[in-house]
């Protein structure tokens, strides 16, 4: 009987029917896997299995409902099922629970349209029921869907000063347009007919009779090996947001995904409310930016003098460094002039070092002389840099005031747009 199973599986999977043999293996008593082949056989057919049926489901009545489910969505017969058994078959699904194979096998064939419409709608209540968005931090949902946003956003106004767009009067729109227009492009991704259709290379439908082995998602055919005890020991389970959450991610099965958003819908209108609502946030009209490492408060008609001369004189305090008396070579002027007089009255081979001690001592009052040149031009030019700053700032905030209408405009549109695809729902077709 197992063997007779196993050959029915694989020719299911390639090609849609029964073997042409029928089988001629032996009931077992309390078994519900014989009677349960000999319905679907009967079921490929066109016969009636309502003998071999009933004795199946009174075995077990699940067992033979996912079985009779999943073989029927594996050959491309989904239709067949009778309304009771997905209901039958799928059990109860819970929070507290891990969701078990069987579950979601069901689900993967549901939403891959085996059983047509009424599948998907099938499951779309079930996960409904559980208000599984309650249950969850919105944050996961959007970092499942648009995962990867960047932290600080640069706009065309801020370009030549990206470290204002991390001031958080300045980041908070632009951040939250930036990640509304993510959350519209994925859900426009994830209900795209295109997407839909061509996402899946194998569907459940098996119209070009492949192999079920080759299809992305094996777990329908992998719980049916299982069920007739072919299939090795089971994976892990994961719990029911776990599922939803990964199916939200890009690269999902567009199928899941589909079914995953209409989930999330609530939490993503509820988060596309409050990016709208952050977008159109006002600049302030002063603000205080870092420019050169001193701070600067930046008004409309141009940079508040008070700050900036103080930024001024914090760069004249540290940029000319502090000298004392130049007292070595006062010492060697000294000692030279001393040396200088000697030779006069004495030897005249003191006047040599007399010279070489003013002479060192004049090249130390040079040295002196061009540092503290130096020291003021750089101060000027920090200082002459800090004023080109500060009036860039100014006005690249009022190009930034400029952006944030268009913005604004363009963060409604984006919202009305994504509300509109989470409505549409997974499609029927």
């Amino acid at each position: 009987m197992h063997r007779y199973a196993e050959a029915l599986l694989a020719h299911l999977a390639a090609k849609g029917s029964a073997p042409p043999a029928p089988p001629s293996f032996r009931d077992v008593p309390g078994y519900w896997l014989p009677p349960a082949v000999e319905a679907l056989v009967a079921i490929l057919s066109g016969e009636d299995p309502l003998e071999p049926l009933s004795r199946a489901a009174g075995r077990d009545q699940q067992q033979t409902a996912l079985f009779l489910c999943l073989a029927l969505a594996v050959s491309g017969q989904g239709s067949r099922i009778h309304a009771s058994w997905l209901g039958t078959a799928f059990g109860e699904l819970s929070l507290d629970r891990p969701v078990t194979h069987g579950q979601r096998s069901l689900w993967l064939a549901a939403a891959r349209g085996a059983y047509g419409p009424a599948g998907k709608i099938f499951v779309l209540r079930k996960l409904d029921a559980l208000a599984v968005q309650e249950h969850t931090e919105p944050q996961q949902w959007v970092q499942a869907i648009a995962p990867g946003e960047p932290s600080v956003v640069v706009p065309p106004s801020l370009a030549d000063f990206p470290e204002m767009a991390e001031i958080p009067e300045l980041a908070k729109p632009a951040v939250a347009a930036a990640r509304l227009a993510r959350l519209r492009g994925r859900c426009a991704e994830i209900t795209s007919p295109r997407q839909t259709e061509q996402g899946t290379p194998a569907p459940l439908d098996n119209s070009s009779s492949s192999p079920a082995s080759a299809w992305a998602e094996n777990e329908p055919l992998a719980v049916l090996r299982s069920l007739i005890g072919q299939g090795g020991p089971a994976g892990p389970m994961a719990s029911l947001s776990t599922y939803l959450l990964d199916d939200l991610r890009p690269g999902a099965d567009p199928h899941l995904a589909a079914i995953a958003l209409h989930v999330a819908a609530p939490i993503l209108r509820g988060v596309a409310e409050e990016l709208e609502a952050d977008s159109r946030l006002e600049p302030p009209e002063t603000l205080t930016v870092p420019l050169l490492g001193h701070r600067i408060l930046l008004r409309p008609e141009g940079p508040d003098q008070t700050s900036l001369s103080a930024a001024e004189e914090s760069i004249r305090t540290e940029g000319m460094v502090p000298r004392g008396r130049p007292w070595a070579a006062m010492v060697l002027i000294v000692a030279g002039v001393a040396c200088l007089i000697a030779a006069v009255l004495a030897n005249h081979l003191i006047a040599a070092a007399g010279v070489a001690m003013i002479g060192l001592a004049g090249w130390q009052l040079w040295q002196r002389r061009r540092l503290a040149e130096a020291d003021a031009r750089y101060v000027h030019g920090q200082v002459n840099e800090l004023k080109e700053l500060a009036e860039g700032a100014v006005w690249a905030l009022h190009a930034y005031a400029r952006e944030s209408d268009a913005r604004a405009k363009q963060a409604a549109t984006d919202a009305t747009e994504l509300t509109r695809l989470i409505r549409r729902g997974p499609r029927a077709a």
